[in-house]
């Protein structure tokens, strides 16, 4: 059964109704932020699995929606970077995100290696390495169809969902443990909090005004992405065969970044964050609930254990990471317990699990302002364009030895 553009977004709707029902009813669900797109998406697959087993029905649904939608996402991820923020978080910042460059090669090191010690192909290390676990599922989804271009495998979007579903599990199961651990080393069961802290890193811990949405943030928004996605399409057809060939949701993203800041920085224009960031999440929501509606998962069962075998060592080196070089570069101090226990988060997770880490270390040791500065501008942007960067290195890395 084909499903067209309007049938595919009215049932990617009702998947993301059922997601949200579910969520809100499921404390598991929630206790674990599991996305609402993923809770729905993942049982609509199950159902047409079931169906497809029983009476050998395939259900195709819109593609061109999907991936506008995919691009709209990454582009939201562009036009909310700002540079004056980076420059506000300074050293530690820097610091922060050299660390988070060296979990990802060590996460696709281990994915590509890994796979091939266990028999597989070494594109699907790249999907059980940072490609979903430092990526999640937006990213994990943009580079499966890559992937699968690249080196004709099957099954890659299904296991960038599942892979990226475990991550967002465990990220948010062992961000607590390491944490406590760090803070058994401190020898401190409480630290004060600091009380010289200025403006801007209040706006990060607790967000105090933000512009409203409304009819002209929409269409300023609307308008940029637009432009995003015209000058993305245009990089990519350009860049095509050439050293700086990447995906198309890269360009889009890098437009996003020197649209914004030009605007900003050139033409004192006041971007409207907000609808940006809901713009950006109905985006990564509908595109979500279709590629999972869109599972295959019968194509998996070959797979499940050797990658299950994978993930079980990236959670592992997370962990071991985050005690021996996070805590370590950052600092040695609360801070750098705070912070590494969010790297937890979006290292194998999101930045929505990172920030829950945090809040849970913060709520019973103190305020952590440092942390809550730098983990949410690394984890929501500029963590997305390092692991697109060195991502262009790793696939190189699988191809040779493909």
């Amino acid at each position: 059964m084909t499903f067209d553009t309007y049938e595919t977004l009215a049932l990617a709707c009702l998947v993301l109704l059922l997601g949200y029902f579910l969520v809100k009813r499921v404390k598991l669900l929630s206790n674990f932020n599991i996305p609402e797109p993923v809770v729905g998406g993942f049982i609509v697959a199950i159902v047409l699995t079931v169906v497809h087993e029983i009476w050998g029905l395939s259900f195709s649904f819109d593609s061109n929606l999907q991936r506008t939608m995919m691009l709209v996402f990454f582009s939201s991820i562009g036009l909310s970077a700002n540079f004056a923020r980076l420059i506000k978080g300074g050293k530690p910042l820097v610091m922060f995100l050299v660390v988070a460059a060296m979990l990802i090669a060590i996460q696709d090191t281990v994915g590509i290696f890994g796979s091939m010690a266990l028999g597989l192909d070494p594109a699907y290390g790249l999907i059980a390495g940072s490609v979903t676990l430092t990526g999640g599922h937006g990213t994990g989804a943009a580079w499966a169809e890559t992937l699968t271009n690249d080196f004709g495998i099957s099954g890659a979007m299904e296991l960038a969902m599942a892979c990226a579903t475990f991550g967002l599990v465990f990220g948010g199961i062992i961000g607590g443990p390491v944490a406590r651990f760090l803070i058994n080393r401190l020898h401190k069961e409480e630290v004060p909090e600091d009380e010289n802290v200025d403006d801007v890193q209040e706006v990060f811990e607790k967000p105090v005004y933000r512009r409203k949405v409304n009819s002209r943030a929409i269409i300023e928004t609307i308008s940029m992405m637009a432009v995003c996605l015209l000058v993305g399409q245009f990089l990519d057809e350009l860049a095509k065969g050439t050293a700086f060939q990447l995906p198309t949701f890269v360009w889009c993203l890098f437009t996003g970044v020197i649209l914004r800041n030009t605007l900003t920085l050139v033409f004192k224009f006041t971007a409207p964050d907000q609808t940006i960031d809901v713009l950006g999440t109905v985006g990564l929501s509908i595109f979500l609930a279709i590629a999972l509606m869109s599972l295959k998962l019968w194509e998996l069962a070959g797979l499940a254990l050797p990658v299950f075998v994978i993930l079980t060592l990236q959670v592992v080196v997370m962990a071991t990471f985050a005690i021996l070089v996070t805590y370590r570069v950052m600092g040695s101090d609360y801070d750098a317990v705070v912070l590494s226990a969010g790297h937890c988060g979006f290292g194998l997770g999101a930045t929505p699990t990172a920030v829950a880490n945090m809040q849970a270390v913060t709520a019973h040791f103190g305020h952590s302002h440092k942390a809550f500065l730098i983990v949410p501008m690394v984890g929501a942007f500029f963590i997305d364009l390092l692991n697109a960067s060195l991502l262009k290195f790793f696939v190189e890395v699988a191809a040779y030895f493909h």
